[in-house]
């Protein structure tokens, strides 16, 4: 969840265009992290409803997404997010880009399934009484009206997981950005969760390991070493990675059979 300045008017001054397309444009954009090279050289423009992120650990996937809702500013190159500077842009982030991170239980910050998506709207300007009737008006448009009292702790991670989800949704961003959203979650709640994705308005952004969640998404990002390795439909990246993922496997067991 992101947190705002307090007292600050965000519709004034705005320089994000919510209805920009390519919603976000890399140009030769890099970042390090200490001494090791994370990103280096992305071009690319995202326009597409759906995209996946694919690729090995350490090859950039989620300091790219995190790029994308400005937690991570390139240190080269430039980004627009919106239309805008990605570090002009990003008080007004939040606003437009919903962010979900593999880990429930490092996003829920408050006691009760209602006063985590209310507090999405109080972060929009609305009041404190008339969050919590709108934070549960919008919990029963998702059929989870009865999750409101319920404590976070005390929900499975398949709902904590969809409460994450609805805490940023309620803020009626323009992106949504998930990384590894279903990891912890056992086959049914990820079924469920990306039954759940595929029926929102929103463009969505997203890291995932378990394949299979990308095969309907419309492109693919193949990211390796910190730079895009491949770039394209599903049918095409998804098939090329699985087989690279076969040819190191068969690599390092002839190497254990030495």
């Amino acid at each position: 969840m992101a947190f705002w300045p307090k007292k600050k008017n965000h519709d004034r001054n705005r320089i994000c265009d919510p209805a920009a397309i390519p919603y976000a444009e890399f140009h030769g954009v890099g970042l390090s992290i200490g001494s090791r090279k994370v990103l280096s050289g992305l071009t690319l423009s995202l326009k597409e409803d759906r995209v996946g992120v694919i690729g090995l650990n350490g090859s950039g996937k989620s300091t790219f997404v995190r790029m994308l809702n400005g937690l991570r500013q390139p240190d080269c190159g430039s980004l627009k997010l919106f239309g805008a500077l990605a570090e002009a842009a990003a008080p007004e982030l939040p606003r437009h880009v919903g962010f979900v991170f593999q880990n429930p239980d490092h996003q829920a910050i408050f006691p009760t399934v209602e006063e985590e998506i209310a507090f999405g709207l109080t972060q929009l300007g609305v009041a404190r009484d008339e969050s919590r009737k709108r934070a549960l008006d919008f919990l029963t448009q998702h059929n989870c009206e009865a999750l409101a009292p319920l404590p976070i702790a005390e929900l499975s991670e398949g709902q904590k997981q969809l409460v994450c989800i609805l805490s940023v949704l309620v803020m009626e961003p323009r992106l949504l950005v998930l990384d590894e959203p279903m990891t912890s979650l056992d086959a049914l709640a990820s079924r469920r969760i990306g039954d759940k994705l595929r029926s929102l308005p929103q463009k969505i952004v997203m890291v995932s390991h378990d394949l299979s969640h990308l095969e309907g998404f419309d492109r693919v990002l193949w990211l390796e070493d910190g730079g895009i390795r491949m770039d394209g439909a599903p049918f095409e990246v998804l098939p090329a990675f699985r087989a690279d993922i076969d040819r190191r496997s068969g690599v390092k067991l002839e190497l254990a059979a030495l």
